[in-house]
Protein backbone atom coordinates (compact mmCIF):
# COMPACT_ATOMS: atom_id res chain seq x y z
CA UNK A 1 0.00 0.00 0.00
CA UNK A 2 1.34 3.42 -0.92
CA UNK A 3 0.46 6.68 0.74
CA UNK A 4 0.40 9.55 -1.75
CA UNK A 5 2.42 12.66 -1.11
CA UNK A 6 0.36 15.58 0.14
CA UNK A 7 -0.15 18.55 -2.14
CA UNK A 8 0.09 22.09 -0.84
CA UNK A 9 -3.27 23.65 -1.67
CA UNK A 10 -4.22 27.32 -1.47
CA UNK A 11 -7.43 26.48 0.38
CA UNK A 12 -9.31 23.63 1.94
CA UNK A 13 -13.11 23.28 1.87
CA UNK A 14 -14.94 23.34 5.16
CA UNK A 15 -15.54 19.87 6.51
CA UNK A 16 -18.96 19.00 7.91
CA UNK A 17 -18.29 18.38 11.59
CA UNK A 18 -21.76 17.92 13.04
CA UNK A 19 -22.77 14.82 14.94
CA UNK A 20 -24.95 13.68 12.04
CA UNK A 21 -21.86 13.82 9.79
CA UNK A 22 -19.80 11.53 12.02
CA UNK A 23 -19.40 8.07 10.52
CA UNK A 24 -19.98 5.30 13.08
CA UNK A 25 -18.26 1.94 12.64
CA UNK A 26 -17.13 -1.01 14.75
CA UNK A 27 -13.90 0.77 15.66
CA UNK A 28 -15.54 3.84 17.21
CA UNK A 29 -19.04 2.75 18.28
CA UNK A 30 -18.22 2.54 22.01
CA UNK A 31 -16.70 6.03 22.01
CA UNK A 32 -19.71 7.44 20.16
CA UNK A 33 -22.15 5.83 22.59
CA UNK A 34 -20.30 7.33 25.52
CA UNK A 35 -20.09 10.82 24.01
CA UNK A 36 -23.77 10.70 23.07
CA UNK A 37 -24.67 9.87 26.68
CA UNK A 38 -23.67 13.39 27.83
CA UNK A 39 -24.42 14.77 30.39
CA UNK A 40 -24.74 11.38 32.11
CA UNK A 41 -21.01 10.74 32.27
CA UNK A 42 -19.60 9.02 35.37
CA UNK A 43 -16.36 11.02 35.12
CA UNK A 44 -13.78 12.54 32.79
CA UNK A 45 -12.93 10.58 29.66
CA UNK A 46 -10.30 10.34 26.94
CA UNK A 47 -10.66 9.60 23.24
CA UNK A 48 -7.52 8.03 21.79
CA UNK A 49 -6.46 6.65 18.45
CA UNK A 50 -4.34 7.34 15.36
CA UNK A 51 -4.35 10.61 13.47
CA UNK A 52 -7.42 10.99 11.27
CA UNK A 53 -9.57 8.49 13.17
CA UNK A 54 -12.22 11.11 14.02
CA UNK A 55 -11.26 12.34 17.50
CA UNK A 56 -11.46 16.04 16.64
CA UNK A 57 -14.71 15.59 14.72
CA UNK A 58 -16.31 13.83 17.69
CA UNK A 59 -15.01 16.51 20.07
CA UNK A 60 -16.46 19.27 17.91
CA UNK A 61 -19.82 17.50 17.68
CA UNK A 62 -19.90 17.05 21.46
CA UNK A 63 -18.78 20.63 22.09
CA UNK A 64 -21.61 21.96 19.93
CA UNK A 65 -24.16 19.89 21.85
CA UNK A 66 -22.72 20.56 25.31
CA UNK A 67 -21.61 24.17 24.88
CA UNK A 68 -18.07 23.11 25.71
CA UNK A 69 -14.85 25.11 25.42
CA UNK A 70 -12.20 23.34 23.33
CA UNK A 71 -8.46 23.90 23.81
CA UNK A 72 -5.30 22.54 22.26
CA UNK A 73 -3.10 21.15 25.02
CA UNK A 74 -0.20 23.26 23.75
CA UNK A 75 -2.12 26.46 24.59
CA UNK A 76 -3.21 25.51 28.11
CA UNK A 77 -2.41 27.54 31.20
CA UNK A 78 -3.74 27.30 34.74
CA UNK A 79 -5.07 30.87 34.81
CA UNK A 80 -7.10 30.23 31.66
CA UNK A 81 -8.76 27.18 33.20
CA UNK A 82 -9.41 29.07 36.44
CA UNK A 83 -11.12 31.87 34.51
CA UNK A 84 -13.67 29.50 32.96
CA UNK A 85 -17.18 29.12 34.31
CA UNK A 86 -16.78 26.09 36.65
CA UNK A 87 -19.93 24.55 35.21
CA UNK A 88 -18.82 24.84 31.58
CA UNK A 89 -17.74 21.56 29.94
CA UNK A 90 -14.19 21.48 28.59
CA UNK A 91 -12.29 19.43 26.00
CA UNK A 92 -8.50 19.42 25.57
CA UNK A 93 -7.02 17.97 22.39
CA UNK A 94 -3.67 16.29 21.67
CA UNK A 95 -2.64 15.99 25.31
CA UNK A 96 0.50 13.92 24.79
CA UNK A 97 1.73 16.05 21.89
CA UNK A 98 2.20 19.06 24.18
CA UNK A 99 5.46 18.82 26.16
CA UNK A 100 4.86 18.00 29.83
CA UNK A 101 5.76 20.89 32.09
CA UNK A 102 4.56 23.34 34.69
CA UNK A 103 2.01 25.16 32.52
CA UNK A 104 0.37 22.23 30.76
CA UNK A 105 0.41 19.87 33.74
CA UNK A 106 -0.98 22.31 36.30
CA UNK A 107 -3.72 23.38 33.88
CA UNK A 108 -4.72 19.75 33.30
CA UNK A 109 -4.59 19.03 37.02
CA UNK A 110 -6.85 22.05 37.60
CA UNK A 111 -9.39 20.45 35.27
CA UNK A 112 -9.39 17.28 37.36
CA UNK A 113 -9.75 19.36 40.53
CA UNK A 114 -12.91 21.06 39.23
CA UNK A 115 -14.79 17.83 39.89
CA UNK A 116 -16.88 17.99 36.71
CA UNK A 117 -16.59 15.64 33.70
CA UNK A 118 -14.44 16.74 30.77
CA UNK A 119 -12.94 15.25 27.62
CA UNK A 120 -9.30 14.78 26.58
CA UNK A 121 -7.85 13.38 23.37
CA UNK A 122 -4.55 11.83 22.34
CA UNK A 123 -3.05 9.19 20.11
CA UNK A 124 -1.84 6.75 22.77
CA UNK A 125 -3.91 5.32 25.65
CA UNK A 126 -4.02 7.81 28.57
CA UNK A 127 -1.73 5.76 30.89
CA UNK A 128 1.03 6.24 28.29
CA UNK A 129 0.74 10.04 28.15
CA UNK A 130 3.84 11.85 29.45
CA UNK A 131 3.66 14.00 32.57
CA UNK A 132 5.95 16.05 34.77
CA UNK A 133 3.58 16.43 37.72
CA UNK A 134 3.47 13.04 39.53
CA UNK A 135 -0.16 13.38 40.64
CA UNK A 136 -1.20 13.91 37.03
CA UNK A 137 0.03 10.46 36.00
CA UNK A 138 -2.40 8.74 38.34
CA UNK A 139 -5.22 10.93 37.04
CA UNK A 140 -4.41 9.96 33.46
CA UNK A 141 -4.45 6.29 34.41
CA UNK A 142 -7.89 6.64 36.00
CA UNK A 143 -9.54 8.23 32.94
CA UNK A 144 -12.31 6.41 31.10
CA UNK A 145 -10.38 5.46 27.95
CA UNK A 146 -12.36 5.24 24.70
CA UNK A 147 -10.43 3.98 21.67
CA UNK A 148 -11.15 4.93 18.09
CA UNK A 149 -9.42 2.19 16.15
CA UNK A 150 -8.33 1.83 12.54
CA UNK A 151 -11.40 1.74 10.29
CA UNK A 152 -12.67 -1.13 8.17
CA UNK A 153 -13.45 -0.95 4.44
CA UNK A 154 -17.02 0.21 5.00
CA UNK A 155 -15.96 3.12 7.22
CA UNK A 156 -13.10 4.14 4.90
CA UNK A 157 -15.48 4.12 1.94
CA UNK A 158 -18.03 6.17 3.87
CA UNK A 159 -15.27 8.62 4.83
CA UNK A 160 -14.16 8.97 1.21
CA UNK A 161 -17.74 9.64 0.09
CA UNK A 162 -18.15 12.27 2.82
CA UNK A 163 -14.90 14.00 1.88
CA UNK A 164 -15.91 14.13 -1.77
CA UNK A 165 -19.34 15.43 -0.77
CA UNK A 166 -17.68 18.14 1.37
CA UNK A 167 -15.97 19.24 -1.85
CA UNK A 168 -19.27 19.06 -3.76
CA UNK A 169 -18.02 16.19 -5.90
CA UNK A 170 -20.22 13.28 -7.00
CA UNK A 171 -17.96 10.25 -7.38
CA UNK A 172 -18.92 6.73 -8.55
CA UNK A 173 -18.74 3.88 -6.02
CA UNK A 174 -16.17 2.14 -8.23
CA UNK A 175 -13.82 5.09 -7.72
CA UNK A 176 -14.29 5.02 -3.96
CA UNK A 177 -13.63 1.28 -3.69
CA UNK A 178 -10.54 1.54 -5.92
CA UNK A 179 -9.14 4.11 -3.50
CA UNK A 180 -9.98 2.10 -0.39
CA UNK A 181 -8.39 -1.10 -1.68
CA UNK A 182 -5.26 0.60 -3.07
CA UNK A 183 -4.28 3.20 -0.47
CA UNK A 184 -2.85 2.86 3.01
CA UNK A 185 -5.67 1.84 5.36
CA UNK A 186 -5.70 5.08 7.30
CA UNK A 187 -8.12 8.04 7.32
CA UNK A 188 -5.23 10.43 6.79
CA UNK A 189 -4.26 8.69 3.55
CA UNK A 190 -7.86 8.90 2.28
CA UNK A 191 -8.02 12.62 3.15
CA UNK A 192 -4.77 13.38 1.37
CA UNK A 193 -5.76 11.43 -1.72
CA UNK A 194 -9.18 13.11 -1.97
CA UNK A 195 -7.44 16.50 -1.80
CA UNK A 196 -4.98 15.38 -4.49
CA UNK A 197 -7.76 14.08 -6.76
CA UNK A 198 -9.78 17.28 -6.36
CA UNK A 199 -6.75 19.46 -7.12
CA UNK A 200 -5.85 17.45 -10.23
CA UNK A 201 -9.44 17.45 -11.49
CA UNK A 202 -9.64 21.23 -11.08
CA UNK A 203 -6.26 21.82 -12.72
CA UNK A 204 -7.04 19.60 -15.71
CA UNK A 205 -10.79 20.41 -15.86
CA UNK A 206 -11.76 16.74 -15.77
CA UNK A 207 -14.11 14.68 -13.56
CA UNK A 208 -12.95 12.56 -10.64
CA UNK A 209 -13.50 9.19 -12.29
CA UNK A 210 -11.86 5.78 -12.39
CA UNK A 211 -9.35 6.91 -15.01
CA UNK A 212 -8.15 9.84 -12.90
CA UNK A 213 -7.91 7.71 -9.77
CA UNK A 214 -5.96 5.01 -11.63
CA UNK A 215 -3.55 7.62 -12.97
CA UNK A 216 -2.96 9.14 -9.52
CA UNK A 217 -2.45 5.72 -7.94
CA UNK A 218 0.09 4.80 -10.61
CA UNK A 219 1.91 8.09 -10.08
CA UNK A 220 1.99 7.40 -6.34
CA UNK A 221 3.46 3.95 -7.02
CA UNK A 222 0.42 1.83 -6.19
CA UNK A 223 -0.12 -1.24 -8.29
CA UNK A 224 -2.83 -1.05 -10.92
Amino acid sequence: MVRPSQLTLPWEPGSALGRADFIVGLGNAAAVRFVDSWPDWPGPAALFGPSGCGKSHLVQAWAAAAGAAVFAASTLDQDGIAALDPARPVAVEDVERAPPGEGRDRALFALFERGTPFLLTGRAPPPEWPFALPDLGSRFAALIGLPLWAPDDALLAALARKLFTDRQLAVPDAVVMRMVTSLERAPGAIREFVAMADARALAEKRPVNTGLIRQLLEEAGASS
